[in-house]
């Protein structure tokens, strides 16, 4: 190649990325300087298949993923987010924003489209309880491997089924037999999860901090018992911290959109008056009739509220920056 030739290829590419650079360095903080959506291989499986380690009674199944990767060099921290029984919806755009406007990647699991399914609310036996735990494993191993991230910082964040997918994401047991990663999440952030479902061990999660966020009022995952299971992990020596909010009902963060107003979730269904529990062979049985549990149990309820706070959701937005701050040691 000749000499001439080479000089000028050079000055293009030197010039490629001082435009990049000089773009990134113009763009608002909240903005990704790159999208790159993952498919991600998975299983669709029982809830019993899921506790059993049943891996090849599953259905093969392919999700889907968006990372953002925000502004800055090297290996960044990524916050992954699970969605809830409605899907990936609009209140997660306002925490990708938050987040990458903080320096930290984003990657936001779709459980659902891969699956046929748009949402679940008003029938939850479309889809095991315990079946996005698998998404978020395979989601992990996916990021271990990723150029720009930091492996030992990627912290998982869910909300109402996607809350409660990443509280049990922490259960040691199931981690040996699901997760293939070679890593695990630097931290646990489930938001008005479901915590009426005791398994086996499941007091015996990872040695990383687990941080809950959860309404007084909420009558779709009431947080009575999330504070029963919260005293267990204590007396087992975990380090968890439940932060309750007056006035906030099931889904009260959408007020960082705006939304200020509680409504009923029309025919979704609750168990917020089950006591289901893992009985042999990994059947989830009926506390109180010790069959096994099913949706049309009478303890299964409809029509729970849903709705916004705005005050509360910026108070818990800003206690997880100032949490995550402290843990991805962020300047």
């Amino acid at each position: 190649m000749p000499t001439a030739f080479r000089i000028a290829m050079a000055l293009c590419i030197s010039t490629l990325f001082a435009g990049t650079a000089a773009l990134a360095q113009s763009l608002p903080r909240e903005v990704a300087t790159r999208t790159e959506i993952y498919p991600i291989p998975s299983l669709t499986l029982s809830d019993q298949q899921f506790l059993s380690g049943d891996a090849a009674a599953g259905k093969p199944v392919t999700v889907a993923a968006e990372f953002r990767v925000a502004q800055g060099t090297g290996k960044l921290p990524v916050v992954v987010l699970m969605h809830g029984s409605s899907g990936v919806g609009a209140t997660t755009e306002a925490w990708v924003r938050a987040f990458n406007a903080m320096g930290i990647s984003t990657f936001v699991i779709d459980g659902f489209t891969g699956r046929g399914l748009t949402m679940v609310g008003p029938n939850q036996a479309l889809l095991g309880r315990l079946n996005l735990i698998i998404d978020i494993y395979r989601s992990l191993e996916i990021l271990a491997k990723h150029p720009r991230v930091d492996p030992d910082r990627i912290v998982l964040m869910g909300f109402s089924r996607g809350g409660q997918a990443t509280l049990y994401a922490s259960v040691d047991r199931f981690n040996k037999l699901w997760n293939k990663s070679g890593i695990t999440f630097a931290a646990y952030v489930p938001f008005y999860p479901d915590c009426s479902t005791s398994y086996v061990g499941d007091d015996g999660v990872v040695a990383r901090p687990i941080r809950i966020f959860h309404g007084t009022p909420d009558d779709y995952n009431p947080v009575s018992s999330c504070k029963a299971f919260v005293e267990r992990l204590k007396a087992a020596g975990r380090d968890v911290v439940l932060t309750e909010y007056p006035d906030s009902a099931h889904g009260f963060d959408s007020g960082l959109l705006g939304v200020s107003t509680v409504a009923v979730s029309a025919n979704s269904q609750t168990v917020r008056n089950c006591k289901i529990k893992e009985g042999d062979g990994g059947v989830l049985m009926n506390g109180d009739t010790n069959a096994p549990f099913t949706y049309k149990d009478s303890c299964v309820e409809l029509n729970p509220h849903v709705g916004g706070n705005p005050k509360t959701a910026a108070e818990a937005r800003k206690a997880v920056q100032e949490f995550l701050q402290a843990l991805f040691k962020l300047g």
